[in-house]
Protein backbone atom coordinates (compact mmCIF):
# COMPACT_ATOMS: atom_id res chain seq x y z
CA UNK A 1 0.00 0.00 0.00
CA UNK A 2 2.92 2.29 0.66
CA UNK A 3 4.21 1.72 -2.60
CA UNK A 4 0.90 2.93 -4.43
CA UNK A 5 0.47 5.70 -2.28
CA UNK A 6 4.48 6.80 -2.90
CA UNK A 7 3.62 6.15 -6.80
CA UNK A 8 1.01 7.92 -6.86
CA UNK A 9 2.55 11.19 -5.41
CA UNK A 10 5.19 10.63 -7.59
CA UNK A 11 3.39 10.55 -10.60
CA UNK A 12 0.86 13.69 -9.14
CA UNK A 13 4.33 15.70 -9.02
CA UNK A 14 5.36 14.84 -12.42
CA UNK A 15 1.80 15.40 -13.72
CA UNK A 16 1.42 18.86 -12.38
CA UNK A 17 5.05 20.07 -13.40
CA UNK A 18 3.35 20.09 -16.92
CA UNK A 19 0.22 21.81 -16.08
CA UNK A 20 -0.34 25.03 -18.09
CA UNK A 21 -3.23 28.00 -17.80
CA UNK A 22 -4.57 28.92 -21.27
CA UNK A 23 -6.16 32.07 -22.35
CA UNK A 24 -9.29 32.12 -24.46
CA UNK A 25 -9.87 34.75 -26.56
CA UNK A 26 -13.64 35.90 -27.06
CA UNK A 27 -15.25 35.76 -30.85
CA UNK A 28 -16.30 38.32 -33.22
CA UNK A 29 -19.48 38.88 -33.74
CA UNK A 30 -19.91 36.09 -37.09
CA UNK A 31 -21.70 38.04 -39.57
CA UNK A 32 -19.69 41.01 -41.09
CA UNK A 33 -20.45 43.67 -44.38
CA UNK A 34 -18.94 46.19 -46.09
CA UNK A 35 -19.41 49.71 -45.39
CA UNK A 36 -22.92 50.70 -47.22
CA UNK A 37 -23.62 52.91 -49.81
CA UNK A 38 -24.62 56.65 -49.28
CA UNK A 39 -27.17 58.27 -50.57
CA UNK A 40 -25.59 60.23 -53.19
CA UNK A 41 -24.82 56.96 -55.44
CA UNK A 42 -28.46 55.93 -56.75
CA UNK A 43 -30.65 57.74 -58.33
CA UNK A 44 -34.19 57.11 -56.34
CA UNK A 45 -37.32 59.70 -55.97
CA UNK A 46 -38.87 58.55 -52.79
CA UNK A 47 -37.60 60.87 -49.75
CA UNK A 48 -37.11 57.57 -47.66
CA UNK A 49 -35.63 54.54 -48.54
CA UNK A 50 -33.46 51.09 -47.42
CA UNK A 51 -32.02 48.44 -49.17
CA UNK A 52 -31.09 44.99 -46.90
CA UNK A 53 -29.39 41.70 -47.36
CA UNK A 54 -31.91 39.34 -45.62
CA UNK A 55 -29.65 36.70 -44.14
CA UNK A 56 -27.46 39.01 -42.35
CA UNK A 57 -29.47 41.97 -42.17
CA UNK A 58 -27.23 43.93 -43.29
CA UNK A 59 -27.12 47.12 -44.66
CA UNK A 60 -26.34 48.11 -47.93
CA UNK A 61 -28.20 51.58 -49.08
CA UNK A 62 -29.91 53.92 -46.98
CA UNK A 63 -31.63 57.71 -47.70
CA UNK A 64 -33.14 59.09 -45.07
CA UNK A 65 -33.93 55.58 -43.58
CA UNK A 66 -34.75 56.30 -40.06
CA UNK A 67 -36.94 58.94 -40.67
CA UNK A 68 -40.63 58.13 -38.85
CA UNK A 69 -43.20 58.24 -41.79
CA UNK A 70 -46.78 56.72 -41.98
CA UNK A 71 -46.81 53.49 -42.97
CA UNK A 72 -49.70 52.57 -44.31
CA UNK A 73 -50.33 48.80 -45.36
CA UNK A 74 -46.87 47.93 -45.03
CA UNK A 75 -48.13 47.73 -41.00
CA UNK A 76 -49.68 44.37 -42.08
CA UNK A 77 -45.81 42.72 -41.83
CA UNK A 78 -46.40 42.96 -38.28
CA UNK A 79 -49.98 41.72 -38.39
CA UNK A 80 -48.39 38.84 -40.15
CA UNK A 81 -45.95 37.79 -38.54
CA UNK A 82 -48.04 37.42 -35.31
CA UNK A 83 -50.42 35.32 -37.37
CA UNK A 84 -47.46 33.30 -38.25
CA UNK A 85 -45.88 33.71 -34.26
CA UNK A 86 -49.65 31.73 -33.61
CA UNK A 87 -49.70 29.05 -36.10
CA UNK A 88 -46.08 28.12 -35.26
CA UNK A 89 -47.05 27.91 -31.39
CA UNK A 90 -50.25 25.82 -32.45
CA UNK A 91 -52.42 28.95 -30.69
CA UNK A 92 -54.33 28.48 -34.78
CA UNK A 93 -54.13 26.29 -37.64
CA UNK A 94 -54.49 27.29 -41.26
CA UNK A 95 -57.77 24.78 -41.30
CA UNK A 96 -59.24 27.11 -38.12
CA UNK A 97 -62.04 29.00 -39.11
CA UNK A 98 -62.40 32.91 -38.45
CA UNK A 99 -65.92 34.47 -37.52
CA UNK A 100 -66.06 37.64 -39.09
CA UNK A 101 -67.75 40.23 -36.23
CA UNK A 102 -69.24 43.19 -36.60
CA UNK A 103 -66.40 45.96 -36.08
CA UNK A 104 -64.07 43.87 -38.20
CA UNK A 105 -66.39 43.84 -41.32
CA UNK A 106 -66.93 47.92 -40.72
CA UNK A 107 -63.15 48.63 -41.56
CA UNK A 108 -62.91 51.05 -44.40
CA UNK A 109 -60.00 51.41 -47.05
CA UNK A 110 -58.73 47.90 -49.18
CA UNK A 111 -60.97 45.00 -47.69
CA UNK A 112 -62.56 41.82 -49.43
CA UNK A 113 -66.20 43.22 -47.94
CA UNK A 114 -66.32 40.41 -45.57
CA UNK A 115 -69.73 40.42 -43.95
CA UNK A 116 -70.74 40.26 -39.80
CA UNK A 117 -71.00 36.24 -39.40
CA UNK A 118 -69.27 35.13 -42.20
CA UNK A 119 -67.22 32.07 -41.36
CA UNK A 120 -63.48 31.87 -43.56
CA UNK A 121 -60.63 29.84 -42.34
CA UNK A 122 -57.51 31.10 -41.32
CA UNK A 123 -55.74 30.47 -44.45
CA UNK A 124 -58.29 32.41 -46.91
CA UNK A 125 -57.89 35.10 -44.53
CA UNK A 126 -53.98 34.99 -44.99
CA UNK A 127 -54.08 35.42 -48.70
CA UNK A 128 -56.57 38.35 -48.20
CA UNK A 129 -54.05 40.04 -46.02
CA UNK A 130 -50.79 39.21 -48.14
CA UNK A 131 -52.58 39.79 -51.66
CA UNK A 132 -55.95 42.14 -51.41
CA UNK A 133 -53.91 43.80 -48.59
CA UNK A 134 -57.55 43.45 -46.61
CA UNK A 135 -57.93 45.66 -43.56
CA UNK A 136 -61.06 43.79 -42.83
CA UNK A 137 -59.39 40.50 -43.03
CA UNK A 138 -56.32 41.60 -40.88
CA UNK A 139 -59.08 42.63 -37.63
CA UNK A 140 -60.58 39.83 -38.08
CA UNK A 141 -57.35 37.76 -37.47
CA UNK A 142 -56.62 40.44 -34.81
CA UNK A 143 -59.49 39.45 -32.96
CA UNK A 144 -59.33 35.78 -32.90
CA UNK A 145 -55.57 35.80 -31.60
CA UNK A 146 -56.00 38.31 -29.12
CA UNK A 147 -59.62 38.89 -29.04
CA UNK A 148 -59.40 42.32 -29.47
CA UNK A 149 -58.04 44.43 -32.10
CA UNK A 150 -56.56 46.52 -28.73
CA UNK A 151 -54.74 43.61 -27.47
CA UNK A 152 -53.32 42.42 -30.46
CA UNK A 153 -52.15 46.07 -31.65
CA UNK A 154 -50.43 45.86 -27.85
CA UNK A 155 -48.78 42.49 -28.82
CA UNK A 156 -47.47 44.13 -32.69
CA UNK A 157 -45.93 47.16 -30.39
CA UNK A 158 -44.30 44.72 -27.59
CA UNK A 159 -42.72 42.46 -30.87
CA UNK A 160 -41.64 45.47 -32.22
CA UNK A 161 -39.38 46.43 -29.57
CA UNK A 162 -37.97 42.85 -29.43
CA UNK A 163 -37.11 43.25 -32.76
CA UNK A 164 -34.93 46.50 -31.77
CA UNK A 165 -37.77 48.45 -34.08
CA UNK A 166 -37.36 51.89 -31.83
CA UNK A 167 -38.83 54.46 -34.45
CA UNK A 168 -41.91 52.51 -34.73
CA UNK A 169 -45.73 52.81 -32.71
CA UNK A 170 -48.51 51.08 -34.49
CA UNK A 171 -52.19 51.78 -33.26
CA UNK A 172 -54.06 49.79 -35.35
CA UNK A 173 -52.91 46.15 -36.83
CA UNK A 174 -53.81 47.44 -40.87
CA UNK A 175 -52.66 50.64 -41.53
CA UNK A 176 -54.98 53.35 -41.28
CA UNK A 177 -53.89 56.87 -41.53
CA UNK A 178 -54.37 58.06 -37.66
CA UNK A 179 -52.23 59.74 -34.89
CA UNK A 180 -49.42 57.79 -33.83
CA UNK A 181 -48.99 55.27 -36.04
CA UNK A 182 -45.58 55.78 -37.54
CA UNK A 183 -42.77 53.87 -38.69
CA UNK A 184 -39.15 54.40 -40.29
CA UNK A 185 -37.76 52.29 -43.83
CA UNK A 186 -34.95 50.97 -41.35
CA UNK A 187 -37.68 49.32 -38.83
CA UNK A 188 -39.99 48.14 -42.06
CA UNK A 189 -37.12 46.26 -43.33
CA UNK A 190 -36.51 44.75 -39.90
CA UNK A 191 -40.08 43.32 -39.45
CA UNK A 192 -39.20 42.09 -42.85
CA UNK A 193 -36.55 40.64 -42.52
CA UNK A 194 -37.95 39.06 -39.30
CA UNK A 195 -41.13 37.45 -41.43
CA UNK A 196 -39.56 36.00 -44.54
CA UNK A 197 -36.46 34.74 -42.62
CA UNK A 198 -38.52 33.22 -39.52
CA UNK A 199 -41.87 32.05 -41.77
CA UNK A 200 -40.34 31.66 -45.76
CA UNK A 201 -43.76 30.32 -46.80
CA UNK A 202 -45.12 33.49 -46.37
CA UNK A 203 -43.62 33.75 -50.37
CA UNK A 204 -46.34 31.08 -50.66
CA UNK A 205 -48.88 33.62 -50.10
CA UNK A 206 -47.65 36.85 -51.24
CA UNK A 207 -46.60 35.76 -54.61
CA UNK A 208 -50.06 34.80 -55.59
CA UNK A 209 -51.13 36.98 -58.73
CA UNK A 210 -54.70 36.25 -58.67
CA UNK A 211 -57.00 33.98 -56.51
CA UNK A 212 -60.72 33.57 -55.75
CA UNK A 213 -61.96 33.29 -52.65
CA UNK A 214 -65.70 31.90 -51.90
CA UNK A 215 -67.99 34.37 -49.74
CA UNK A 216 -70.76 32.44 -48.36
CA UNK A 217 -73.68 34.61 -45.78
CA UNK A 218 -77.22 35.01 -45.26
CA UNK A 219 -77.50 36.55 -48.94
CA UNK A 220 -75.83 33.04 -50.45
CA UNK A 221 -72.68 32.43 -52.21
CA UNK A 222 -70.66 34.50 -54.51
CA UNK A 223 -67.27 34.65 -55.54
CA UNK A 224 -64.68 37.29 -54.82
CA UNK A 225 -61.42 37.59 -56.75
CA UNK A 226 -58.18 38.73 -55.37
CA UNK A 227 -55.40 40.44 -57.05
CA UNK A 228 -52.26 40.78 -55.97
CA UNK A 229 -51.48 45.05 -54.68
CA UNK A 230 -47.55 44.37 -55.33
CA UNK A 231 -47.05 44.64 -58.99
CA UNK A 232 -43.55 43.75 -58.82
CA UNK A 233 -45.00 40.01 -58.52
CA UNK A 234 -45.19 40.71 -62.24
CA UNK A 235 -43.05 43.03 -63.79
CA UNK A 236 -39.91 41.81 -61.57
CA UNK A 237 -38.30 38.90 -62.80
CA UNK A 238 -36.62 37.68 -59.10
CA UNK A 239 -39.67 39.47 -56.88
CA UNK A 240 -40.76 37.04 -53.82
CA UNK A 241 -43.39 39.48 -52.23
CA UNK A 242 -43.90 41.46 -49.57
CA UNK A 243 -46.12 43.84 -49.15
CA UNK A 244 -47.47 47.40 -50.66
CA UNK A 245 -49.35 50.47 -48.67
CA UNK A 246 -50.59 54.05 -49.80
CA UNK A 247 -52.48 55.99 -48.33
CA UNK A 248 -53.27 59.78 -48.44
CA UNK A 249 -50.56 60.73 -45.27
CA UNK A 250 -48.26 57.94 -46.27
CA UNK A 251 -48.36 58.14 -49.43
CA UNK A 252 -46.84 55.35 -51.58
CA UNK A 253 -45.31 52.71 -50.06
CA UNK A 254 -43.50 48.93 -50.35
CA UNK A 255 -40.85 46.70 -48.82
CA UNK A 256 -40.11 44.64 -51.93
CA UNK A 257 -38.18 41.10 -51.50
CA UNK A 258 -36.74 39.44 -54.37
CA UNK A 259 -33.96 36.45 -54.88
CA UNK A 260 -31.60 35.60 -56.86
CA UNK A 261 -28.84 33.07 -56.66
CA UNK A 262 -29.53 32.11 -53.29
CA UNK A 263 -29.46 36.10 -52.41
CA UNK A 264 -32.50 37.65 -50.97
CA UNK A 265 -33.04 41.31 -50.67
CA UNK A 266 -35.19 43.63 -48.96
CA UNK A 267 -36.02 47.07 -50.63
CA UNK A 268 -38.17 48.95 -48.57
CA UNK A 269 -39.59 52.50 -50.11
CA UNK A 270 -41.93 55.02 -48.46
CA UNK A 271 -43.51 58.38 -49.07
CA UNK A 272 -43.02 57.86 -52.89
CA UNK A 273 -45.27 59.89 -54.88
CA UNK A 274 -47.49 57.72 -56.89
CA UNK A 275 -46.84 53.97 -57.67
CA UNK A 276 -45.10 53.86 -60.13
CA UNK A 277 -41.91 55.77 -58.30
CA UNK A 278 -42.82 53.38 -55.44
CA UNK A 279 -41.96 50.30 -57.80
CA UNK A 280 -39.29 52.06 -60.36
CA UNK A 281 -37.46 53.00 -56.90
CA UNK A 282 -38.03 49.51 -55.88
CA UNK A 283 -36.38 47.71 -58.71
CA UNK A 284 -33.41 50.28 -58.94
CA UNK A 285 -32.57 49.09 -55.41
CA UNK A 286 -33.02 45.67 -55.68
CA UNK A 287 -30.84 45.52 -59.31
CA UNK A 288 -27.99 47.84 -57.54
CA UNK A 289 -28.38 45.03 -54.78
CA UNK A 290 -28.04 42.06 -57.02
CA UNK A 291 -25.62 43.85 -59.64
CA UNK A 292 -23.02 44.78 -56.32
CA UNK A 293 -23.45 42.35 -53.60
CA UNK A 294 -21.86 39.47 -52.66
CA UNK A 295 -22.35 36.79 -49.71
CA UNK A 296 -20.24 34.18 -48.90
CA UNK A 297 -21.45 31.62 -46.45
CA UNK A 298 -19.78 29.17 -44.31
CA UNK A 299 -22.03 26.77 -42.95
CA UNK A 300 -18.92 25.20 -40.68
CA UNK A 301 -20.14 21.39 -41.24
CA UNK A 302 -16.40 20.60 -40.78
CA UNK A 303 -16.45 18.72 -37.39
CA UNK A 304 -13.48 19.96 -34.67
CA UNK A 305 -10.91 17.79 -33.40
CA UNK A 306 -10.87 17.79 -29.48
CA UNK A 307 -8.85 19.75 -27.23
CA UNK A 308 -6.46 18.37 -24.83
CA UNK A 309 -7.76 19.53 -21.31
CA UNK A 310 -5.44 20.13 -18.17
CA UNK A 311 -6.71 19.42 -14.61
CA UNK A 312 -9.91 17.42 -15.73
CA UNK A 313 -11.68 14.45 -14.96
CA UNK A 314 -11.09 13.78 -18.79
CA UNK A 315 -8.07 13.81 -20.93
CA UNK A 316 -9.93 16.43 -23.40
CA UNK A 317 -13.29 18.17 -24.43
CA UNK A 318 -15.36 18.30 -27.50
CA UNK A 319 -15.64 21.37 -29.59
CA UNK A 320 -18.10 22.77 -32.10
CA UNK A 321 -18.87 26.21 -34.21
CA UNK A 322 -21.49 28.25 -32.51
CA UNK A 323 -23.16 28.82 -35.49
CA UNK A 324 -22.34 29.48 -39.59
CA UNK A 325 -20.46 32.48 -40.70
CA UNK A 326 -21.60 35.01 -43.72
CA UNK A 327 -20.15 37.99 -45.14
CA UNK A 328 -21.68 40.41 -47.07
CA UNK A 329 -19.70 42.30 -50.16
CA UNK A 330 -20.89 45.57 -51.80
CA UNK A 331 -18.19 46.47 -53.88
CA UNK A 332 -18.61 43.29 -56.11
CA UNK A 333 -15.64 42.02 -55.21
CA UNK A 334 -14.49 38.51 -55.57
CA UNK A 335 -15.21 36.40 -52.58
CA UNK A 336 -13.38 32.78 -53.72
CA UNK A 337 -10.47 33.94 -51.90
CA UNK A 338 -11.30 33.79 -48.01
CA UNK A 339 -10.06 31.53 -46.02
CA UNK A 340 -10.61 30.44 -42.58
CA UNK A 341 -7.96 29.35 -40.22
CA UNK A 342 -8.44 28.12 -36.14
CA UNK A 343 -6.93 29.99 -33.27
CA UNK A 344 -7.59 27.60 -30.12
CA UNK A 345 -5.45 27.21 -27.38
CA UNK A 346 -2.70 23.90 -27.09
CA UNK A 347 -5.05 22.82 -24.39
CA UNK A 348 -7.90 24.28 -22.39
CA UNK A 349 -7.64 24.45 -18.21
CA UNK A 350 -10.35 22.76 -16.26
CA UNK A 351 -13.23 23.74 -15.48
CA UNK A 352 -14.60 24.36 -18.54
CA UNK A 353 -18.43 24.34 -19.16
CA UNK A 354 -20.57 23.61 -22.21
CA UNK A 355 -21.08 26.46 -24.41
CA UNK A 356 -18.58 28.65 -23.03
CA UNK A 357 -16.21 29.86 -26.22
CA UNK A 358 -12.67 27.97 -26.18
CA UNK A 359 -11.62 29.92 -29.33
CA UNK A 360 -12.68 30.93 -32.64
CA UNK A 361 -12.58 30.22 -36.46
CA UNK A 362 -11.42 33.51 -38.34
CA UNK A 363 -11.63 34.50 -42.37
CA UNK A 364 -10.17 36.49 -44.30
CA UNK A 365 -10.36 37.76 -47.73
CA UNK A 366 -6.43 38.65 -48.86
CA UNK A 367 -4.67 38.58 -45.90
CA UNK A 368 -7.12 41.54 -44.07
CA UNK A 369 -9.68 39.68 -41.30
CA UNK A 370 -12.98 40.12 -42.18
CA UNK A 371 -14.73 38.25 -39.36
CA UNK A 372 -14.68 35.33 -37.23
CA UNK A 373 -17.28 32.81 -35.57
CA UNK A 374 -16.71 31.89 -31.61
CA UNK A 375 -15.96 28.32 -31.23
CA UNK A 376 -17.35 26.77 -27.93
CA UNK A 377 -16.68 23.33 -25.76
CA UNK A 378 -19.85 21.11 -26.08
CA UNK A 379 -19.11 19.14 -22.75
CA UNK A 380 -18.48 20.28 -19.54
CA UNK A 381 -15.45 19.03 -17.34
CA UNK A 382 -14.76 19.18 -13.85
CA UNK A 383 -11.32 19.82 -12.46
CA UNK A 384 -9.94 16.54 -11.23
CA UNK A 385 -9.45 16.53 -7.45
CA UNK A 386 -6.58 13.92 -5.69
CA UNK A 387 -8.97 11.41 -5.59
CA UNK A 388 -9.69 11.54 -9.20
CA UNK A 389 -5.88 10.77 -9.85
CA UNK A 390 -5.42 8.05 -7.47
CA UNK A 391 -8.15 5.87 -8.89
CA UNK A 392 -6.36 6.98 -12.54
CA UNK A 393 -3.06 6.46 -11.02
CA UNK A 394 -4.27 3.05 -9.55
CA UNK A 395 -6.08 2.05 -13.17
CA UNK A 396 -2.87 2.11 -14.90
CA UNK A 397 -0.97 0.54 -11.97
CA UNK A 398 -3.26 -2.34 -11.82
CA UNK A 399 -3.86 -2.53 -16.01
Amino acid sequence: MKFLISLFLSMNLAISSFFSASAVSAAEHAIRAEENTTDAALNVSAPSVLLMEASTGAVIYEKNSHEVLHPASITKIMTLILIFDALASGQIALTDTVTVSEYAASMGGSQVFLEPGEIQTVETMIKCISVASANDACVAMAEQIAGSETEFVRMMNERAKGLGMNETSFVNCCGLDTDGHMTSAYDVALMSRELITKYPDIHKYCTIWMENITHTTAKGTSEFGLTNTNKLIRQYEYATGLKTGSTSLARYCVSATAKKDDMELIAVVMAAPDYKVRFSDATTLLNYGFGKCRVFSDQNADKLASLPINKGIKEDVGLAYAGPFQYISTDGSDLSGISKSIDLPEAAEAPVRRGEIAGRAVYSLNGREIGSIDIVYTDSVKKAAYRDYFLKTLHLFLT
